[in-house]
């Protein structure tokens, strides 16, 4: 049974496995990039690139995706509510002001 294990081990992985093993994991590559010029540094990227399965990266709490309101629609219609409910807000202060403190638009 040893045997089967080592050979299995010795063959060679598909694209699948390999995407399996990656997705399963996660792999973290990070890399800064410097421009300068004598000297002097002109510029400075640093990049930090993820690669997991979504089940992944919520278990190690990465979910940035849920809350932008560019990527879901929940987050969207959330913050149209939120900017309806600030303006309603300002309204309603607005109106509870004394008549000497309101502000003259």
């Amino acid at each position: 049974m040893a045997e089967q294990e080592v050979i299995h081990a010795l063959q060679p992985a598909g694209l699948a496995d390999i995407l399996e093993r990656i997705l399963d994991k996660g792999v973290v590559i990070v890399g800064d990039i410097k421009v300068k010029l004598v000297d002097v540094e002109l510029l400075t990227i640093k990049i930090r690139l993820l690669i997991s399965s979504v089940e992944r990266a919520k278990e190690i709490g990465i979910d940035w995706w849920t809350s932008d309101f560019e990527l879901s629609s929940k987050a969207k219609q959330l913050h149209e509510e939120n900017r309806l409910l600030r303006e309603r807000l300002d309204r309603i202060e607005a109106a509870l002001k004394p008549a000497g403190k309101r502000k003259s638009n």
